[in-house]
């Protein structure tokens, strides 16, 4: 087994990692980045440019994606029949009586999930950061939002956030780096609908470029995010902050590493990392420092594995909190075709946004909120394909007829809620199924409480009425995750807060009896917000952790 030294080490290269790994070599610190999945290469493995690119989704490529199990997930009911997901042509998405687990979407790579995020680049409601003060549900933040804020333009100036001139809820020391994109045609079409109804549809905050900025084209408005973006204009992490963490000289970026387990030591300090090398090898690197930057389902599973006579529970999970407070992605999507030719295959994705439901106390009688945006290309509705498929019914010539004149017609309404933490939705370590190493595999516990339900209900009643009021014909598809786990942002299960007994973390993301480990990711998120993208989020929790970390190392104290 090799050994080698850092000043610090990483454990993955997603938004919290690649931040912390960007602001920690900013200082001179040499870090070394450990990531299980590959490396990508832009300008190689994505392939909008192929004839087939629409059959083939983003680039997957072998240990881009990691294996998690499932536990029983809840039993339906016929109250919420109206929740259920469905296409007109084949009848429902979902079939039985129990919720399905579907996927929980990930990438396992260097950049992590921001190589396949549609760009958002939202700060979270300040409301959203008190939600036990205030509603008496999740926990409070340690930190409020103006601690945050200053972190919020570091990471907006880096990745180019495109963004409106105007907030009035999120107060801003500075505008965004670059002006808003402007709307698509189909969105043009969704701010009308909503205007009718008396909402607001706005700019959208997207890491997506809408001037050349730091060596990268403006977006060229394919609508392709989510296969990966091979212009470079899209704020990946992987194209901003591991990018110029890399060029400082102080960052080295091991991919299809492997950490088995993260060593606690007898004097309150982790030790030895240990992992798996490219090749199967186990080696190990200690460092002064480590950061944990997994994700909310594989952070705590290497922290459960991390057990030893030290940590008899499991690393930092002195208060038993580790894997608790699960929270996922509540959705839902509805689409119609329109009767106008929208070009609704073209455009940014996710150009424009409705928060006029965002707060936490905005949706009469439930607490949380949510927010509404154009869905049709995260419902993966962009190409003739899926047309055919989804959207056209019949067979032969008619129907080839009928989709040359209504391709393009799409119109989606995409919604994203907050979602609360419950005591059985959780995660943890599956008793019999193992991974390659033959450590156990994490197992995700959800369910969906009574509140959950009704803001899901108002969300698919709104994103329904904004579709009519748009001028849309009857819809054809809608799905939510009533019937099934379909998840890609996840929270929860290290808790940032000032209690020891009540948190994983402290105010400044380092284990309450860890002096030397520290998580930043969205496993430290004490709740949800109502719908924003966590990656904006994640990026300022890390550079702050980072700059702190920097702190303790100027003082001798790590």
């Amino acid at each position: 087994m090799e050994q080698s030294r850092h000043d610090v080490v990483i454990v993955g290269a997603g938004a919290g990692g690649g931040a912390a790994a960007w602001a920690l070599s900013r200082h001179g610190i040499k870090v070394l980045v450990l990531e299980a999945g590959p490396a990508f290469n832009p300008l190689q493995d994505y392939r909008l440019s192929r004839n087939d690119w629409e059959q083939l989704g983003f680039p997957h490529k072998p240990g881009s994606r990691g294996k998690q199990t499932f536990a029983s997930l809840q039993a339906l009911e016929t109250r919420w029949q109206g929740l259920r997901s469905w296409n007109r042509n084949f009848g429902n998405i979902v079939d039985g009586a129990r919720r399905v687990a579907l996927a929980y979407h990930h990438v396992r790579g260097v950049g992590g999930s921001t190589l396949h995020f549609t760009g958002e680049a939202q700060r979270l409601h300040p409301a959203a950061m008190k939600m036990q003060t205030r509603f008496g549900v999740a926990a409070d933040w340690p930190i409020d939002y103006a601690e945050l804020e200053p972190y919020y333009c570091m990471a907006e100036r880096l990745i180019g956030v495109a963004g409106p001139a105007d907030e009035a809820v999120r107060a801003r020391s500075e505008p965004y780096p670059l002006p808003p994109h402007p709307p698509s045609y189909a969105s043009q079409k969704l701010a009308a609908g909503c205007g009718k109804l008396g909402l607001h549809w706005v700019a959208n905050p997207v890491a997506a470029l809408s001037e050349p900025y730091d060596g990268r084209p403006s977006c060229n408005y394919c609508s392709g995010c989510t296969f990966g973006c091979p212009r470079l204009d899209k704020g990946s992490v992987d194209v901003t902050f591991l990018r110029k963490a890399v060029a400082s000289g102080c960052c080295t970026i091991q991919p299809e590493c492997a950490v088995t387990r993260v060593e606690a030591g007898p004097d309150d300090r982790v030790g030895a990392v240990h992992y798996l090398d490219a090749g199967g090898k186990a080696r190990t690197v200690s460092a002064a420092a480590v950061i944990i930057a997994c994700g909310a389902v594989e952070t705590p599973r290497l922290l459960l594995v991390s057990e030893n006579r030290h940590a008899p529970e499991g690393l930092a999970n002195e208060s038993g909190l580790v894997g608790k407070n699960f929270m996922e992605t509540v959705f839902w999507t509805s689409s119609a075709l329109h009767p106008e030719p929208l070009g609704s295959q073209r455009g940014l994705p996710s150009d424009s946004i409705c928060w006029d439901f965002n707060a936490p106390d905005a949706i009469p009688g439930v607490i949380g909120g949510c927010r509404f945006s154009p869905g049709t290309a995260q419902a993966e509705l962009l190409d003739p394909v899926s047309y055919a498929r989804r959207v056209i019914g019949g067979w032969g010539r008619s129907h080839k007829a009928t989709m040359r004149a209504r391709f393009g017609h799409v119109l989606s309404v995409g919604a994203i809620g907050e979602s609360l933490p419950n005591p059985d939705s959780y995660i943890d370590l599956d008793p019999a199924e193992k991974d390659a190493a033959g450590l156990p595999l994490a197992r995700l516990h959800s369910h969906l409480e009574e509140s959950e339900l009704r803001r899901l209900e108002f969300m698919a009643k709104t994103a329904r009425e904004i579709l009519h009021a748009a001028g849309a014909e009857a819809i054809f598809e809608e799905y939510g995750n009533y019937d099934s786990f379909n998840s890609t942002h996840v929270f929860g299960t290290c808790r940032m807060g000032n209690d020891p007994h009540e948190s994983v973390v402290d105010a400044h993301c380092r284990s309450h009896r860890w002096r030397n480990l520290f998580i930043v990711d969205a496993s430290v998120f004490p709740s949800s917000g109502g719908g924003e993208a966590p990656s904006l989020t994640i990026e300022a929790l890390a550079i702050r952790a980072a700059d702190h970390i920097s702190r303790l190392m100027g003082q001798g104290v790590l």
